[in-house]
C-alpha cells in the first residue's frame, strides 16, 4: 500500500480518476478509461429525502484491498442501502495522471483527492459535502473548502515518527527511547552492531521519502506551512532551512550505513516482513503502516511507536495530517455517493483496518501504539490549508520533491542539488506570481 499520504501527504498529490465499468460485483484493478458514471437519480444534494439508489462507483488506491475488505464493504454497505450498487474499481498508480484525468470532467462517483488541487477549483469539479450529517464533529473541516464549503472529508488521520520493533531493540541493548537525534543516531548505531539494518528508508521506491520532505520539516520548524511559505521566497531550500535540516538527517543515515545496504535497490513490500521479523529495526513513517507490518508477521505487543527526535532540542514534535479525502464527483449520483461517505467514516471501520486516526472527534483509536505514542507527549502540529499561490508555482514548476531529495542524499556536493531546486522554483515563481 501507498499511504496514505504517507500520509498520505506526498509530493503534490495528485488523482488518477477510473470510470465505471463491470458488473454489480465487480472489483477491478485495471488501467483507468474517460467513462463517467451516469447520475441515476434527479437529486442533486443529500437533502431532503431523496431516495439514496442506483450505481456509484469509488476509486481507490488501496489495490490490496480490492476483493478482500472491499468485497465485505459493498455487501455491507448494500445491505443498508438496498438501492444502490457499489463498484470499487483500484489504480496501481494513483497519482500521475490525477490533474489529467479531473481536468477531463470524466470521473468516478467518489474518488480520493490531495493537496494538487487548488481549492478554488474544487466547484468546478465536486459537489459541497456540508449537507452529510455526521453523527459528531470531523477533523480537518476546512482543509478542502473553498467560499465557506466543504469539498472533502478526510478518510483517516495520522500522525508520523518511529515504527519499531521492540524485540530488535532489546537484541541491541537499547533500553530508552531516544530523545534527542544524537540519541537518535547512537541507537541506530546500536542496532547496526548487533546485525541489524536500523532504518527501512525505501529510497528507491521514493515514495516513503515524502516523510522527509513534509512531515520532518514541520517537526524540525515547529509549524506546518513551510509548502506555503515557498511562495514568498525565490529560495525556498536552504542548507540551514526547514528542507536542509531535514535531508541532511536522511543523507547522514545513508554516510553512517544506517540505511539498507543497497539504498537504490530496496523493496516496499519486503520491507514490511523485514520489520515485522526484526531484520530492520525501525521505520520513519505514520502510524498507518504499523498494521501492515502486523499482517507481515509481528505480533502487535512486539512493535511500537515513539516521536522522531528532528533535532537535539529535547523537545518532541509530531505532524497531526490528513490522509486522502473523500470527494463526490458534482455531476455523478450525488445522493448515494453522499451516503458512502458517511457510511466510510461513521460505519465502515476502515480506520481501524488501516491503523488510522478516525475522522469523527468522538471516536477513539483501537491502536495500542498511538497510546505509546501519546505517552511521550509529543506537541501535536496540524496540517493547515495549502496556498493556491504555491500550488500554482509547485504545478508550473512540475518539481518532484523526492526525486530531488534523492539527489541530495546521493551526489557529492548537496548544495548543488538545492541551487538547481531553487532555480526551477524561482523561474516557475516569475511566471505565476506575477
Amino acid at each position: 500500500m501507498k499511504k496514505a499520504f504517507s500520509l498520505l501527504l506526498a509530493s503534490v498529490l495528485m488523482l488518477t480518476i477510473l470510470a465505471a465499468c463491470g458488473g454489480k460485483d465487480k472489483e477491478e484493478v485495471k488501467p483507468s478509461d474517460n467513462g463517467n458514471t451516469t447520475p441515476t437519480t434527479e437529486a442533486t444534494d443529500n437533502k431532503g429525502g431523496e431516495e439514496i439508489k442506483g450505481k456509484i462507483v469509488f476509486l481507490t488506491q488501496r489495490t490490496d484491498m480490492i476483493g478482500k475488505e472491499f468485497k465485505e464493504y459493498k455487501k455491507r454497505f448494500e445491505e443498508k442501502y438496498p438501492g444502490v450498487e457499489i463498484q470499487f474499481e483500484g489504480v496501481l498508480d494513483y497519482e500521475k495522471t490525477s490533474k489529467v484525468r479531473i481536468a477531463s470532467g470524466k470521473f468516478p462517483d467518489v474518488i480520493l483527492i490531495g493537496p494538487g488541487i487548488a481549492n478554488s477549483e474544487f466547484p468546478k469539479y465536486f459537489a459541497p459535502l456540508d449537507d452529510i450529517q455526521f453523527s459528531g464533529d470531523i477533523r480537518f473541516k476546512d482543509l478542502k473548502a473553498f467560499e465557506g464549503k466543504m469539498y472533502g472529508v478526510s478518510s483517516g488521520n495520522s500522525t508520523v515518527g518511529i515504527v519499531y520493533n521492540k524485540k530488535a531493540f532489546a537484541k541491541a541493548g537499547i533500553t530508552a527511547i531516544p530523545k534527542t537525534l544524537d540519541e537518535f543516531y547512537a541507537a541506530a548505531q546500536k542496532l547496526k552492531d548487533a546485525g541489524i539494518i536500523p532504518l527501512a528508508s525505501n529510497f528507491k521506491d521514493k515514495w516513503p521519502l515524502d516523510t522527509w520532505v513534509y512531515d520532518v520539516p514541520t517537526m524540525i520548524g515547529g509549524a506546518s506551512d513551510h509548502q506555503n511559505k515557498r511562495a514568498e521566497t525565490d529560495t525556498p531550500y536552504t542548507m540551514d532551512g526547514v528542507y536542509g535540516q531535514s535531508w541532511s538527517i536522511l543523507r547522514t543515515l545513508h554516510e553512517k550505513d544506517l540505511l539498507e545496504k543497497d539504498i537504490n535497490s530496496s523493496n516496499w513490500e519486503k520491507s514490511k516482513k523485514d520489520v515485522a521479523q526484526g531484520k530492520f529495526g525501525m521505520y520513519l513513517l505514520g502510524n498507518w503502516v504499523i498494521n501492515q507490518v502486523i499482517e507481515n508477521g509481528a505480533a502487535s505487543e512486539d512493535i511500537g511507536f515513539f516521536p522522531f527526535p528532528a533535532d537535539n532540542s529535547g523537545s518532541l514534535k509530531a505532524p497531526l495530517n490528513p490522509d486522502w479525502f473523500y470527494a463526490v464527483n458534482k455531476d455523478g449520483n450525488v445522493p448515494a455517493a453522499k451516503a458512502f461517505v458517511k457510511w466510510m467514516v461513521e460505519e465502515s471501520g476502515y480506520e481501524d483496518f488501516a491503523g488510522f486516526i478516525p475522522t469523527l472527534t468522538t471516536k477513539e483509536s483501537k491502536l495500542p501504539q498511538l497510546a505509546e505514542f501519546n505517552s511521550y507527549n509529543p506537541q501535536f502540529i496540524e496540517l493547515g490549508a495549502s496556498n493556491d499561490l504555491a500550488t500554482s508555482i509547485q504545478n508550473d514548476a512540475q518539481i518532484d520533491q523526492s526525486k530531488f531529495l534523492q539527489e541530495f542524499v546521493l551526489v557529492k556536493d548537496p548544495q548543488t542539488v538545492l541551487d538547481k531546486l531553487n532555480k526551477q522554483w524561482a523561474k516557475a515563481k516569475s511566471k505565476v506570481a506575477k
